[in-house]
């Protein structure tokens, strides 16, 4: 697995007020999310009316994964706090899929990880 991550502007680059701003900027849903990551073996951070977090999570109910769905907006609304997600995770697109506390994507690799076997065992191991 490759250990790469895209380049992120360095802490010591950004004044202490733009730190503390981008810390407090929609923190409440990033910690609900922690918390249910935290708590739930398998998460899918999605959105209402988008296709791809529909399409995600039936895949995961068709393979017999349980889930904890957290639904933040839709194309109408919530933008903002979408954004404060995407920031968090460094994955710039809805749903977010979590197991075992790990980000695994989006639906293409839910899907994929469901076809391999390497979501099960994630989540066995």
């Amino acid at each position: 697995m490759s250990t790469n991550t895209r380049p992120v502007l360095a802490p010591s680059s950004v004044s202490e007020a733009a730190l503390g701003a981008i810390s407090a900027f929609h923190s409440d849903a990033v910690l609900e999310i922690e918390r249910a990551i935290a708590s739930s073996p398998v998460v899918v951070v999605g959105m209402a009316q988008n296709p791809h977090v529909a399409k995600a999570r039936k895949a995961l109910s068709e393979a017999g994964i349980e889930h904890t769905y957290l639904e933040y907006g839709s194309y109408f609304s919530g933008w903002k706090r979408r954004l404060a997600i995407k920031m968090w995770s460094g994955w710039p697109t809805f749903p977010q899929v979590f197991v075992r506390g790990a980000l695994i994507g989006g639906e293409d690799l839910t899907k994929a990880a469901i076809a391999d076997g390497s979501l099960k065992a994630r989540l066995a191991g």
